[in-house]
C-alpha cells in the first residue's frame, strides 16, 4: 500500500520547451547609479578588487540589506538556503522594495530546503519585476523533505547533488560573498544555535567574473522558474497580500541591532556608503565556480577534476610555508591526505580548525572526519576543534548568548599573502557532488586580517588535540583561567552522541559526506 502511495506520487520535472521564460543576463553597469559612483570613488588608481571580510554576523546581514535598499538597477541573489523566519523574510521584504522601485531581481535558490519557504517565493515571484528560480528541483510531494525524496525514488542519484553557492550583487558593482546562507542562525540572531562564519564585501574587477557565474547558473538546463515547479494557491493579488502580510510589509521593516565596531576595527557599512566612498583592501582575485552541469553525467573523478576544491589543493600544494584553513565538515579522503603529508614532508606548516563532535551539527560528517584524526596528528598537522561553550562566552565574533556555538566559515590562508574565500568545506561532497563557489585572493593585508579572525576561534574557543604520551589515544588541550586542562574523550558532547556516532558513522560511504 504504501508502494503504491509512493508510485503514484511520482513524477517528472516540466519539458524544457514549455516555459514561457528564457535566458535572461547581467545588466550593464550604470555609472550614474548612487552604488557604481561609491565603487568608483573608493577604488584607487590600478587596483584590481577591493575586499572588506565580515567576521560579524549581523554587519553582514546589515550589508546585504543596505546594498538591497540602495540598488537601482538589479539585485542578483543566489543562495543555497533561505529559511522561512525573521532573517529570511527580512531579506526577501528588502527585495520585494527594491523591486517595486524599478529594480530587476533575480533571486536563484537550490530547492533542497524550501519546502516550508516555497510559498513566500511563489508570491514573492508574483511581484512585478522580480524572477524566482529553483535549482535542481524536486518534481512533486513537496510538503517536506522526506515526502520529496520518497516521490521520486528514481532519481535520488540526480537529487543528491546541490548548489552550495552564496552570492548577493548590487547594481552590478558591488556584492556580498562567503559562507553564510540567510537564516537566522548564520547572523546570530537564532537563541538555539549560531555559526561562526565569514562573508566579505567586494567590488572592482572580481564583479563581472561573479556576475558572469551567476548568469551559467541562471540560465543552465539545471534550473527551472519556480510558477513551473511549485502550484500558486491563490491569484496573483491575492499572493501578494499573503507575501505582505507574512513579511509585516506595512509595519516599518526590523532593524538589526550592530555594535559600533567589529574585532576587525570596522563600524557598520551603511556610515560609509551614505559617506559616499568604503574603505576595502585591495588585491587580485579570481572567482572560480564548479559548472552547474556537475551534477550531469560525471564520474566521481570527473567531476572533482572541474571542481573549486581541485583548483583549492592547487593552491594548497603551492605553500612554501604555512596553510591556515577553517572548514565545518574536514573529510580529507586519502587524496587529501596524502597532500597533507606532502605539505608536512616540505616542512609546510599546516593548521586546520573544525567542529567538535558537540559543535558538529552533521555527527556522521564528524564521523568521516574523526577516521584521519590520528593520521594528521602523526603527520604533524596541527588540528583545533571548536568549543560550543567557549565560543559562546567568547564576545568577539558575535553575541551568542546562550545558544550553542558552530563553526561554519570555509576559509584558508597561505604563506600569509594567499587566501580563500567561499562555500567550499574539505569534504567529499564539496569536491565531486555540491557546486561551490569560491573567490581566491592575492593580498598580504587581507590575509593578516584573516588570520587574525582565525587565531581568535583557535586560541580562545577551540581545542588542541594531540596524541597521548605512549603514541595511541588522542587528548584535547584546553586551558581554564592560567592551568592546562588535558580531557581524553570528546569534550562536551553527550554519551548518546558518542554512541550514535561509533555506531553508524562507520556506516555511511565516505563520498556521501
Amino acid at each position: 500500500m504504501l508502494a503504491g502511495a509512493v508510485l503514484a506520487g511520482c513524477g517528472s520535472l516540466p519539458a524544457k520547451n514549455v516555459m514561457v521564460t528564457g535566458p535572461t543576463w547581467a545588466l550593464a553597469v550604470d555609472e550614474t547609479t548612487a552604488l557604481a559612483k561609491i565603487a568608483h570613488a573608493s577604488t584607487p588608481p590600478d587596483e584590481h578588487t577591493g575586499f572588506r571580510l565580515m567576521p560579524l554576523g549581523v554587519y553582514s546581514l546589515d550589508a546585504r540589506i543596505e546594498l538591497a535598499q540602495r540598488a537601482q538597477r538589479s539585485l542578483d541573489v543566489q543562495y543555497y538556503v533561505i529559511e522561512n523566519d525573521g532573517t529570511g523574510r527580512l531579506l526577501l521584504r528588502h527585495l520585494k522594495e527594491a523591486a517595486l522601485r524599478g529594480v530587476r531581481v533575480r533571486l536563484l535558490i537550490d530547492d533542497l530546503y524550501t519546502a516550508k519557504s516555497q510559498e513566500l517565493l511563489m508570491s514573492l515571484n508574483a511581484t512585478p519585476n522580480v524572477e524566482v528560480r529553483l535549482f535542481n528541483p524536486f518534481c512533486c510531494a513537496r510538503g517536506g523533505l522526506v515526502s520529496r525524496f520518497a516521490a521520486s525514488p528514481f532519481e535520488i542519484a540526480r537529487l543528491n547533488h546541490r548548489m552550495h553557492n552564496k552570492l548577493f550583487i548590487a547594481d552590478g558593482v558591488i556584492g556580498v560573498a562567503g559562507g553564510r546562507n540567510i537564516a537566522d542562525e548564520y547572523f546570530t540572531l537564532n537563541s538555539a544555535q549560531n555559526f561562526v562564519d565569514m562573508d566579505a564585501m567586494f567590488m572592482g574587477m572580481v564583479v563581472p567574473q561573479l556576475e558572469g557565474i551567476f548568469d551559467d547558473y541562471w540560465n543552465s538546463e539545471e534550473v527551472y522558474p519556480i510558477a513551473t515547479i511549485v502550484s500558486p494557491r491563490s491569484g496573483r493579488a491575492a499572493m501578494a497580500e499573503e507575501f505582505d502580510a507574512q513579511v509585516e510589509m506595512s509595519a516599518p521593516a526590523p532593524k538589526v541591532v550592530l555594535p559600533p565596531t567589529d574585532v576587525l576595527g570596522y563600524g557598520p557599512i551603511g556610515e560609509e556608503l551614505d559617506a559616499g566612498r568604503i574603505g576595502m583592501i585591495w588585491g587580485k582575485a579570481i572567482a572560480v565556480a564548479d559548472p552547474p552541469t556537475k551534477l550531469r553525467s560525471m564520474s566521481a573523478d570527473e567531476a572533482f577534476a572541474t571542481s573549486v576544491t581541485a583548483r583549492v589543493w592547487v593552491q594548497l600544494m603551492q605553500a612554501q610555508s604555512e596553510v591556515y584553513m577553517t572548514s565545518p565538515y574536514l573529510v580529507p579522503g586519502e587524496r587529501g591526505m596524502e597532500a597533507f603529508e606532502e605539505l608536512r614532508g616540505r616542512d609546510v606548516k599546516v593548521t586546520l580548525l573544525t567542529n567538535s563532535l558537540a559543535a558538529n551539527d552533521e555527527p556522521l560528517v564528524h564521523g568521516g572526519y574523526a577516521r584521519y584524526r590520528e593520521k594528521l596528528l602523526k603527520a604533524g598537522v596541527d588540528l583545533y576543534e571548536l568549543s560550543p561553550a567557549r565560543t559562546t562566552s567568547n564576545k568577539r565574533l558575535g553575541m551568542f548568548g546562550n545558544s550553542l556555538g558552530r563553526l561554519h566559515a570555509k576559509t584558508a590562508v597561505i604563506d600569509k599573502k594567499t587566501l580563500l574565500l567561499g562555500s567550499v568545506n574539505l569534504d567529499p561532497r564539496s569536491a565531486t557532488s555540491n557546486t561551490e563557489l569560491g573567490i581566491l585572493v592575492e593580498s598580504p593585508q587581507l590575509a593578516r586580517e584573516l588570520l587574525r579572525v582565525i587565531n581568535i576561534s583557535k586560541l580562545e574557543s577551540a581545542y588542541r588535540l594531540r596524541l597521548a604520551s605512549d603514541g595511541g589515544a588522542i587528548e584535547w588541550l584546553t586551558m581554564d583561567e592560567d592551568r592546562e586542562v588535558v580531557l581524553h574523550y570528546e569534550p562536551e558532547s553527550t554519551w548518546t552522541q558518542r554512541l550514535y556516532n561509533t555506531l553508524f558513522s562507520p556506516l555511511v560511504p565516505e563520498d556521501l559526506l
